[in-house]
């Protein structure tokens, strides 16, 4: 039975290791519900990158529609010192391809808005049919995040996303998973 599940499991890694080995990239989730994916999620665990060295925990995701169309994206964390770090940017459909699950995120001044380097792509792979997780990257594969709307996960759900972001070509191994109280941070006023 061991043998069989470990047979499994490389044959269902192996086409995503070929993928990302061929440059392809993942494949997104068929089409999103925006009103639907918009409001808090929860980080539940991500790849360790530079503009979140400074988050120890509690990293809340806000989105928000917008009458132009676009979403505002806040995002919050706890640093080690108990304050709180924000960043508050700006997504967009990436392209007129019909897909909805390509967006392009810039937290740069809105002035540099016409330089298409202060765009990353912010792809989501995966969503939950009620909602309630996702799993989103890049193209590239250097960065992934795995969201759900509650604070913390049953661990089966946890290991089902972290199988399904290395059947997509994640390396599974660079995922830190993140220390969420569930608290709401709140920032006070003026910042």
């Amino acid at each position: 039975m061991i043998r069989m599940t470990w047979a499994i499991l490389l044959a269902a890694l192996l086409p995503a290791t070929l993928a990302e080995a061929a440059g392809t990239p993942p494949a997104t989730a068929p089409s999103v519900d925006l009103s639907r994916y918009v409001g808090q999620w929860f980080e539940i665990a991500r790849y360790p990158n530079r503009f979140q060295a400074k988050c120890s925990g509690d990293v809340v995701v806000t989105y928000s529609r917008r009458d132009d169309g676009r979403i505002t994206v806040d995002n919050r964390c706890r640093r080690a010192d108990g304050s709180i770090d924000r960043a508050v940017g700006l997504a967009r459909l990436a392209s007129d391809d019909g897909s909805n699950a390509k967006l392009k995120v810039r937290f740069a001044p809105a002035a540099l808005s016409f330089l298409p380097m202060v765009w990353a792509d912010y792809w989501i792979l995966e969503v939950a049919d009620d909602y309630s997780h996702a799993i989103v990257g890049t193209p590239d594969r250097k960065y992934l995040w795995l969201l759900s709307r509650t604070p913390m996960v049953p661990e089966r759900l946890y290991a089902k996303l972290v199988a399904s972001a290395a059947a997509k070509g994640f390396d599974a191994a660079r995922l830190q998973p993140t220390a969420n109280s569930g608290d709401r941070l709140e920032v006070a006023s003026g910042e």
